[in-house]
C-alpha cells in the first residue's frame, strides 16, 4: 500500500475564477456565477494523493461496499470518481440508497465526474444535487482543481448532453484552462475511454478532440471508466500510438463495484489488464512524477504498481 502523506491546505495566488479550498475534507465554495473551476490546494512542492474509479454503487451489487473499505483504509487523500456512479438511472433515490452509505462516506473529498448513467436522470439533476458545488457548473459538468503540483481537469464526456467536438465550449474552456496553469504536471479525467481493449465498449473517438488538446498542453496522465475492467496503457499519442517523448499514460479504471466486463484483445500500448477485480487506483502525484497502484478488494490478488515522470 502507497503511504499517503498528510499535508497542509494553502491558499494560494491563483488565476481569476478559481477559488482555493480551505481544507482537504471540505467542499470548495466557487464564487457566485462560477463553478467551472475549483481549486483543492496542497502546498505546491508536496506530495498528494489521489483515490480513483468509476461504475460504482448498486444496491444489487456488493462490490461498492468493498471498494469503499479501500477507502476507508486511506482517510487521507482526495477521490476522484469516474462516472457512473449509482446504477441503474442515477436516481436520487438510488444516490441515497446505494451510493451514500458506501462511497458517500467520503463525499467531503470527493470530485466527482459525470457517466452516461448519471444522465439517465434528465440533465443529471440528481448526481448535482446529491454532490453540489464539487461537481461544478451543472450545465456544464467540467471544471478543475490544483493538487499538489498537478493541476487536475475533470471532464464530461456525455455527448451530447455537452460538447465533446473541436471548436466546442467544452474543448474550448479546457484549451484555455489548460493555457492558464501554472503547474507543471497535468492529470485529467472523465469517464468514456479514448482507448481500450475492452470488448463491451472500447475506444470511444467522440472524445477524441479532448485527448488532442490535453495533449497539445503536454498533459502526463488520464483516467476513464465505462468499461468495467482495469487497463494501464504506456504513454500514448492522439492517434493511439506509444509515444514515450510526450505521450499521456492513460488508465481504464471501471472497478468501483457495480460489475465486470471481458477485456477483447489488448490493443496497441496496453500493458496491463484485468476483468474480474474491483479496486481502486491510488495515485500519489509528487513534483515532477508519479506514482500508480492498482489495490485489490480483500480476497483478491491482482494488482499493478509503477511511477512516471511528468513531461
Amino acid at each position: 500500500m502507497l503511504a499517503a502523506v498528510v499535508v497542509a491546505i494553502v491558499v494560494a495566488a491563483r488565476p481569476p475564477g478559481r477559488t482555493a479550498v480551505t481544507g482537504l475534507h471540505a467542499p470548495s465554495t466557487p464564487a457566485p456565477g462560477d463553478t467551472s473551476a475549483t481549486t483543492a490546494t496542497t502546498a505546491t512542492g508536496e506530495t498528494a494523493t489521489l483515490l480513483a474509479a468509476g461504475d460504482i454503487a448498486d444496491c444489487s451489487s456488493p462490490g461498492d461496499e468493498a471498494t469503499a473499505a479501500l477507502l476507508d483504509a486511506r482517510p487521507t487523500g482526495v477521490v476522484a470518481t469516474l462516472g457512473d456512479n449509482v446504477y441503474d438511472r442515477g436516481r436520487a433515490r438510488e444516490f441515497a440508497d446505494c451510493y451514500d452509505p458506501t462511497w458517500g462516506r467520503h463525499k467531503h473529498r470527493t470530485r466527482p465526474a459525470p457517466g452516461n448513467h448519471d444522465y439517465d436522470t434528465s440533465r443529471a439533476s440528481a448526481y448535482f444535487d446529491y454532490f453540489g458545488d464539487a461537481a461544478g457548473d451543472r450545465t456544464k459538468g467540467y471544471y478543475s482543481y490544483d493538487l499538489g503540483s498537478w493541476h487536475v481537469v475533470v471532464l464530461n464526456s456525455t455527448c451530447p448532453s455537452t460538447s465533446c467536438e473541436p471548436g466546442g465550449a467544452q474543448e474550448r474552456w479546457l484549451r484555455a484552462d489548460l493555457a492558464a496553469s501554472s503547474m507543471p504536471c497535468t492529470l485529467a479525467y472523465w469517464h468514456h475511454p479514448r482507448f481500450s481493449s475492452g470488448s463491451r465498449h472500447g475506444s470511444d473517438g467522440a472524445v477524441g478532440p479532448l485527448f488532442q488538446a490535453l495533449y497539445e498542453a503536454g498533459a502526463d496522465v488520464v483516467l476513464w471508466g465505462h468499461e468495467h475492467n482495469y487497463e494501464r496503457f504506456a504513454p500514448l499519442d492522439p492517434s493511439g500510438e506509444v509515444d514515450t517523448a510526450r505521450g499521456i499514460r492513460a488508465f481504464v479504471v471501471g472497478t468501483g463495484g457495480r460489475s465486470h466486463y471481458r477485456l477483447g484483445a489488448p490493443i496497441t500500448g496496453s500493458e496491463a489488464r484485468n476483468g474480474d477485480t474491483f479496486g481502486i487506483l491510488v495515485l500519489t502525484l509528487e513534483p515532477g512524477r508519479y506514482r500508480w497502484e492498482f489495490v485489490p478488494e480483500v480476497g483478491k490478488t491482482f494488482t499493478d504498481t509503477g511511477a512516471g515522470a511528468c513531461h
